[in-house]
């Protein structure tokens, strides 16, 4: 067996693998065998949609939208993925109101990091209620339950978190943070209950009789020495005698009890600082997800984009400063291997005849007045191609910003324009301006002297 169809049979056997898993729910162990399954073979289609699909059945909509826009550049034709993508679209008071759930989500996150648990918990309903597959929702709020030790409410919500993701390491963690404090509650009142009764044998049989209160044996007690007073003068010397060891006892069972209290007081004391480093890791964790949010987000933009530029230039249509006009929408950096390179296609194609166009359009507005179309044209050029007629594009730029009021703008780009083309017929007169801006900004600084009274 070559080493091609090697790859393509681990990748397929990852992909049966997360397949399975995803049947039982379980979602976590489909994500990573998905995961290695592309690792193998980028390409394969039905292992991006189906991760697609898991991340969509635990909530979390921009990942599985990214997968499935990928999926859609691999495959434009005869693919599931087009019709996933068009029922988001279609459905868009559905996928409004999921964003609103994302961004309550996003604020409990802010409320956990000023310390207020009550608002997050009354924020986490409502996202649960709006968007009930949201994981990370559930997981959040059962911390929450668990930190302010609401054991029963965190078992359900626990339960429904399960029941998203059947193996999700959080969930199970939370799960056993919670039985173990549910167990030390119970041996709590099991201990109690059995000090307030006492048990002895009579035969057969075990009698349980409530213990007596501490008050009533020291007034018998009292009593019995009183009676013993006065009845029985020497009885007081050993009454004497028996009292330090008497008080000494005590005293053993009083420590014997402030050590006790102490032990379970650090005992308490460790449950919470556990539970607050593990909701401080879960506050990160949410500000990693809110940015991987907003990543998608500018990936699934920039991949939208340049489909539309790719279907624009295949079509005839449209001239090239058009197309280039949806090319400058483009974050080259978010785009895959696959999509740089048609990215870069498209680039060589498309921007030497817009860079002229625009250019000539931006520099007739200049001389026009009409710095705003001015600035509009050669920005663009600027962004397709810095370099354009040798620091021309630059220089034109900041000159529309200077005559528009926008010194500081225009300062980048006349320096620009002077430190990298030194050499070229545009450099002098970027200076001159440089020169000019610099010296009304001195000018502008001296307060004119006011006439004596």
């Amino acid at each position: 067996m070559d080493y091609t169809k090697k790859i393509m049979h681990q990748s397929n056997y990852w992909y049966n693998d997360g397949l399975g898993k995803a049947k039982i729910r379980d979602m976590s162990g489909a994500i990573v065998s998905l995961r290695r399954s592309l690792q193998y073979n980028r390409g394969n289609i039905a292992a991006r949609n189906l991760l697609g699909l898991v991340y969509y059945g635990r909530g979390e909509v921009a990942e599985a939208l990214v997968e499935w826009i990928i999926s859609k550049n691999l495959r434009p034709r005869d693919n599931i993925a087009n019709e996933y993508i068009q029922r988001i679209q279609d459905a868009s008071g559905e996928l409004e109101v999921i964003n609103q759930a994302v961004k309550k989500y996003n604020q409990c996150l802010a409320y956990c990091e000023q310390n207020g648990e009550d608002l997050a918990l009354i924020q986490l309903k409502r996202v649960i209620t709006d968007h009930p597959t949201f994981l990370k929702a559930y997981q959040l709020l059962a911390l929450l339950y668990l930190h302010t030790e609401q054991y029963a409410k965190a078992r359900q919500v626990l339960k429904s978190a399960r029941k998203l993701d059947t193996t999700n390491d959080l969930t199970l963690r939370y799960m056993h943070e919670l039985a173990q404090n549910r167990g030390q509650k119970a041996r709590k009142q099991e201990t109690k209950k059995k000090s307030r009764a006492v048990e002895y044998s009579l035969g057969n049989e075990t009698i349980i009789q409530p213990a007596q209160n501490a008050m009533k044996l020291l007034a018998g007690k009292f009593t019995v020495i009183n009676i013993l007073i006065g009845t029985l003068i020497g009885a007081a010397v050993v009454w004497f005698l028996i009292a330090p060891a008497v008080q000494e006892k005590k005293n053993d069972e009083t420590n014997k009890q402030v050590i006790e209290s102490s032990e379970r007081i650090n005992a308490l004391e460790a449950q919470v600082s556990a539970q607050t480093r593990m909701l401080d890791q879960y506050r990160a964790a949410g500000a990693d997800t809110e940015a991987d949010a907003q990543n998608a987000a500018t990936t699934a933009d920039s991949y939208e984009n340049l489909m539309a530029a790719v279907e624009q230039y295949e079509s005839e249509s449209y001239t090239e400063d058009v197309i280039a006009d949806t090319m400058v929408l483009i974050n080259r950096d978010t785009l895959g291997a696959s999509g740089q390179a048609k990215y870069d296609e498209l680039a060589a194609a498309i921007f030497p005849a817009a860079c002229q166009t625009k250019y000539e359009t931006g520099v007739a507005a200049l001389n026009a007045a009409n710095y705003e179309g001015a600035i509009e044209n050669l920005s663009k050029v600027v962004q397709m191609d810095a370099n354009y007629d040798t620091g021309g594009a630059l220089l034109n730029l900041g000159l529309a910003y200077m005559r528009s009021g926008d010194s500081a703008t225009a300062t980048t780009y006349l320096q620009q324009c002077y430190e990298q083309f030194a050499d070229s017929e545009y450099a002098a007169e970027a200076k001159t301006n440089l020169d000019a801006i610099a010296q009304a900004a001195v000018e502008g600084a001296v307060a004119p002297e006011q006439p004596a009274q």
